[in-house]
């Protein structure tokens, strides 16, 4: 009786550190992942179109709500920096459960804008490319925090 429940436990603990070694594998497929979809990867190939298209269109004027649960808000942007999260003092309050409370920032630079992540927990995403420093959002591209899509729009 003693052999065969000495047997399940290595079984069992095998089992477990297989498992483990299947998360971290998949953790670290996610993160190249979320890696190879940098801004320089990501619009090349193409981008040059999608750039002349931008210039020709303006800078942005408005931050637009396309997914989650304030879906077709939309807010004027002006020269003061979009604060992001649940807190009240907010310029975008997210009623999102994946959202931090201060979870990022919009921030204008001339004509162009910039997402920053402020050390969120679940983090900030611009296309499918997970944001982890000032990173330049052109216009209608998709801005991810949590269930919530964000775009600027002209």
């Amino acid at each position: 009786m003693q052999g065969l429940v000495l047997q399940l436990t290595r079984i069992g603990f095998l089992l477990l550190l297989w498992l483990f070694v299947y998360a971290a594998i998949r953790t670290l497929r996610a993160d190249i992942a979320a890696a190879g979809g940098s801004p320089l990867r990501r619009y090349s190939g193409g981008g040059d179109r999608r750039r002349r298209t931008e210039r020709a269109k303006g800078s942005a004027r408005h931050l637009v709500v396309t997914h989650g649960a304030l879906a077709n808000t939309r807010i004027t942007l002006g020269a003061q920096p979009v604060l992001l999260g649940r807190a009240d003092d907010s310029t975008l309050v997210l009623t999102d459960d994946y959202a931090s409370e201060r979870h990022a920032r919009l921030s204008p630079r001339g004509d162009d804008w910039y997402v920053e992540d402020l050390g969120s927990t679940n983090g900030t995403y611009l296309d499918r490319g997970k944001v982890t420093t000032a990173v330049r959002v052109p216009l209608n591209t998709p801005i991810r925090i949590g269930k919530t899509v964000i775009e600027l729009r002209p």
